[in-house]
């Protein structure tokens, strides 16, 4: 069975899933920055990314108009932040392992954009 490439971009924001390059078969990127992924790693970053949307919108009707949330999560070599209000929300990330560092984020609204390309994405 044969995997195909799958690439899905929008304004500030693109992802990127080529199995047949390895070891870093996953792209991520923002508007001036980009950085390849182990599956390993974009397992982590979407099962965190997964955690801190659903505790955004578990407290989003909890929050006045004008009252902002910050929620983090940290697994392994991730690091991760949702810092908004209870419509829009930003992100930001430190990756830190397999010999490199990463530090980058997704400003609202590509944040949710990126969140729901990633999240639907299925497995690595």
């Amino acid at each position: 069975m044969s995997r195909q490439r799958l690439l899905r971009e929008g304004a500030g924001w693109r992802y990127g899933h080529d199995p047949g390059r390895e070891p870093y078969s996953v792209l991520i990127a923002g508007a001036g920055w980009a950085t390849e992924l182990l599956p390993a790693e974009a397992t982590t970053l979407s099962r965190l990314l997964r955690r801190l949307v659903e505790q955004h919108a578990a407290l989003a009707d909890q929050l006045m108009a004008e009252e902002a949330i910050t929620i983090s999560a940290e697994e392994g070599d991730w690091w991760i932040e949702l810092e908004g209000d209870r419509q829009a929300w930003a992100l930001r990330f430190v990756l830190s392992g397999a010999g490199r560092g990463v530090e980058a984020g997704w400003p609202a609204p590509a944040a949710g954009a990126v969140a729901q390309a990633l999240l639907s994405a299925g497995g690595w």
